[in-house]
């Protein structure tokens, strides 16, 4: 039992990093066969395609009552998106950002990231006994995800750049195949992970929070990893930055708030302190950087390793 649950964790993964490319490539078509700008396509539907394993995990997750498996997985991905997704970037190229980014971008990011905290420690701000994130604290986030969706779209209405001429990469009708089967993949991959990743975590005694944090956000995070290190390689550096920026405050809003808003709040919440430290840290750290100069260099992407590998080791020992 214990090699099958192995198995189906690798077949899932398999199966949602499959489905997330399919669903990015089919509603991106879908776009340019609508002629929608690329500035929003790459803003909204990249973002939401490279989340949507985070996502499916999440509402499985939830409605099988393994919260802690929800906040680890948000929390450990934002970490991943950060320390290693731009870290390794930023090995291959040093990662230029713009202004707009720095000044707004960035700031907002870490904004959210602070309040996703601020309404996870019960325990301090508001002296509960334990820690718990309610259908309130959902409903707050999704608000806060809203305005940031509102000021994309306003943006992109500012600087049109679609393309005419530029013919779609398949016909509408194979587009909403591929757009709809890639959202199937992702929820059949999302219940083969967390099914498996559960029983697991119960048959080895290992607790569901390093299992989230660890596997499970690694797993869902590979879609951020390989579109952020491919575009570095191609000189889409604002593609890098945009995708991890807009996938972290995706997470928070609609990953764990939208569901949590709907279905209902998580009771009893068990995580470390370090882990919401060094989510924080990371945003803060990454702002930092990208204001210093206006790209995060090299020697900085090796910092951000370091941070990944020094996090990590705590996290297995613990």
């Amino acid at each position: 039992m214990l090699a099958i649950n192995i198995i189906l964790l690798i077949v899932g993964f398999i199966i949602l990093i499959k489905g997330a490319d399919f669903f990015v490539d089919g509603a991106s078509s879908v776009a340019s066969n609508f002629k929608v700008s690329k500035m929003l396509i790459g803003l909204t539907i990249v973002a939401f395609g490279t989340s949507a394993p985070e996502f499916a995990v999440s509402v499985k997750s939830l409605l099988s009552g393994s919260g802690d498996i929800v906040l680890g997985n948000v929390i450990g991905s934002n970490i991943l998106n950060i320390l290693l997704i731009l870290g390794s970037s930023a090995m291959f190229h040093s990662l230029n950002v713009k202004n707009n980014t720095v000044k707004k971008e960035l700031p907002i990011t870490m904004l959210i990231t602070t309040l996703f905290a601020v309404l996870l420690s019960d325990h301090i701000f508001d002296n509960n006994v334990v820690n718990c994130f309610t259908r309130g604290d959902g409903i707050v986030l999704l608000l806060f995800f809203s305005v940031f969706l509102y000021y994309l779209i306003s943006m992109s209405r500012k600087k049109i750049d679609v393309d005419q001429d530029e013919k779609p990469a398949m016909s509408l009708s194979r587009s909403f195949i591929w757009t709809i089967g890639g959202i199937a993949a992702i929820v059949l991959g999302s219940n083969a992970v967390v099914d498996s990743a559960t029983y697991l975590a119960k048959a080895m005694g290992v607790s569901e929070r390093l299992i989230s944090l660890t596997i499970i956000a690694l797993g869902t995070s590979l879609p951020e990893l390989v579109t952020s290190i491919t575009a570095t390689r191609k000189g889409e550096y604002d593609i890098a930055i945009g995708n991890v920026v807009g996938s972290n405050v995706f997470n928070i809003g609609i990953v764990i708030g939208l569901p949590v808003a709907i279905l209902g709040g998580i009771e009893k919440i068990a995580f470390s302190y370090i882990d919401l430290i060094v989510m924080i840290a990371s945003a803060i750290l990454l702002f930092i950087f990208s204001v210093k100069d206006n790209k995060i260099s090299k020697k900085e992407g090796l910092v951000f390793l370091l941070i990944f590998v020094v996090y990590y080791t705590y996290v297995i020992l613990t």
